[in-house]
């Protein structure tokens, strides 16, 4: 990988703060999608992995640039795997993380703590070009359980009901730092890092 710019196939500011880290190991300048006026991709695969190469791939043609496109989202056992690809817009409308953890807790409703359990996922895909045949891609997995009430005022989205049994916090209550040490994101931006490195 050479120096340069790369697009983070996002306009979301703080994906963005998230990735810094991982532009300065590299020597790279990270821009978002949004500073170059590129609109998001549609979101049309049916797995993490395939709407990660989807983002890249659409930010990659539009700016000439290589690539970073992130997918995730938060996997519940008992609900066979839901909201997963659609827990950004699970109640419906995108980005409305109020409706998306009250549609949750009500679809859990009567299910027992031992049987709680979730898992967030993200996947990280790095194209050279658009046309990339080999991308690198990167994954994180960060385990817990849903509680049955919001707990803590940080992070966004699922936060406030995502349980880390090892610390005894939700992801709202924890430190910024330790969060981003532990989770899905950190995980695979420090697995894709790795890989980055190795094809320098």
């Amino acid at each position: 990988m050479s120096s340069g710019r790369v697009v983070l196939a996002s306009g979301n500011r703080g994906k963005l703060a998230e990735f810094e880290g991982l532009a300065a190991d590299l020597g790279i300048t990270l821009v978002s999608q949004g500073e170059l006026d590129i609109c998001g991709a549609d979101e049309t695969g049916l797995t993490f992995v395939e709407n990660a190469l989807i983002k890249a791939r659409h930010a990659a043609r539009e700016s000439g640039l290589p690539a970073i496109a992130d997918d995730s989202g938060l996997c519940v056992d008992a609900l066979h795997g839901a909201p997963g690809l659609f827990s950004s817009r699970y109640a419906g409308t995108d980005g409305d993380s109020e409706a998306n953890n009250a549609k949750l807790l009500a679809a859990m409703t009567n299910i027992d703590t031992v049987e709680r359990q979730a898992h967030f996922v993200c996947v990280l895909a790095y194209l050279r070009h658009p046309e990339d045949p080999s991308p690198i891609i990167a994954e994180g997995f960060w385990h817990g359980r849903i509680l049955e009430a919001a707990r803590g005022n940080g992070g966004f989205g699922y936060d406030a009901l995502f349980f880390d049994p090892l610390l005894g916090l939700t992801a709202a209550e924890m430190p910024a730092r330790t969060k981003r040490a532990l989770s899905h994101r950190g995980q695979a931006v420090s697995a894709l890092r790795r890989q980055l490195h190795r094809s320098m």
